[in-house]
C-alpha cells in the first residue's frame, strides 16, 4: 500500500514538471511570435524603416511576410521540442 502511494506521488510530481517545461514552451513561443508579429510588424516599424530588405523596409517586411515565417519556424521548434520533451518524461507517441 506504501509502495502504491510513494508511485502514485512520484508519478504526480513527474506530471507537474512535464506540464511546467510544456507551460514554459508555449509562453516562450508566444512571445516570440507577439515580438516579432506585433513589436516589429507594428510599434517598432517606424524605427526599422531605414533598413532595406528586398526592396522594401523591414518594418513592412515583418508587417507581410516576416512574422508569418517566423510562425512556421515556432511550429516546427515547438513540435520538435516537444517530441524531445515526451521522450524525456516518457509519455512519447508510439
Amino acid at each position: 500500500m506504501a509502495d502504491n502511494s510513494t508511485n502514485s506521488a512520484q508519478t504526480a510530481e513527474s506530471d507537474k514538471g512535464y506540464w511546467q517545461a510544456n507551460l514554459r514552451l508555449i509562453y516562450i513561443s508566444l512571445i516570440i511570435w507577439a515580438l516579432v508579429s506585433f513589436g516589429f510588424g507594428i510599434l517598432l516599424r517606424p524605427m526599422l524603416s531605414g533598413i532595406a530588405v528586398g526592396g522594401t523596409d523591414l518594418g513592412f517586411w515583418f508587417a507581410q511576410q516576416g512574422s508569418i515565417l517566423v510562425f512556421l519556424a515556432l511550429i516546427f521548434f515547438y513540435a520538435w521540442r516537444m517530441n524531445k520533451l515526451d521522450a524525456e518524461y516518457g509519455v512519447e507517441e508510439e
